[in-house]
């Protein structure tokens, strides 16, 4: 089920340009760079995300790169929301979501947008996405697969939101889950094969 999509044409479009471009920002590339890092495309697997950033062995630049990617996408859902109400809301998590994927200044090639969907969730429904985050915990503790961790939270996230309220909701996380299990195939080939690298183990 999903909320009336209720707003104009002209808000609609600016609401969807301002979200994916504040989530096109690949802060785990600018990080690195400011704190000497190097270029994340050369290190372990390339990619922009937190989980890439700690290979470099920074745990800092790890998590500053995790607060920042999860806090454009809440921050684009908060403004949004504020603003011009959960339509609104679910348009701009859903921009910024697409935004980290597919950022316009890295030639559409971004991250996997398991930070930013995290983000998306505290804003849409703290309680739910306070559940999503111990779910990669709880997965991540006992398999000790970032990649591993992440599909559970994704997978498990539209569940926590049915079960806590938000039910407008729903199928927009069943969206950006979709697009996190298809953007980790790689990782989920290697994880049935035996080879996906453990947490604090490089690739």
């Amino acid at each position: 089920m999903l909320p009336p999509f209720d707003l104009a044409i002209p808000l609609t479009l600016t609401i969807a340009l301002a979200a994916y471009l504040l989530g096109s920002i690949p802060f785990g590339m600018v990080i690195a760079r400011v704190m000497g890092l190097g270029n994340l495309r050369d290190i372990g697997s390339g990619n922009i995300g937190a989980t890439n950033v700690l290979r470099t062995g920074n745990k800092l630049a790890a998590f500053l790169t995790l607060l920042f990617d999860a806090g454009k996408g809440g921050v684009a859902v908060l403004i949004a929301a504020t603003l011009y109400g959960e339509t609104a809301a679910q348009l701009a998590g859903l921009c910024a979501f697409l935004g980290h994927l597919f950022p316009i200044w890295l030639r559409f090639q971004g991250g996997k947008g398991v930070a930013t969907f995290l983000g998306i969730l505290l804003v849409l429904n703290f309680p739910a996405g306070f559940a999503a985050c111990m779910t990669w915990l709880s997965a991540a503790a006992i398999l000790r697969i970032s990649s591993a961790a992440a599909l559970a939270a994704a997978a498990a996230a539209p569940v926590w939101l049915a079960i806590l309220g938000t039910q407008n909701a729903v199928a927009l996380a069943i969206i950006l889950a979709a697009l996190i299990w298809i953007k980790h195939h790689a990782n989920i080939q290697r994880i049935f094969n035996g080879t996906e690298p453990k947490i604090g183990k490089g690739k």
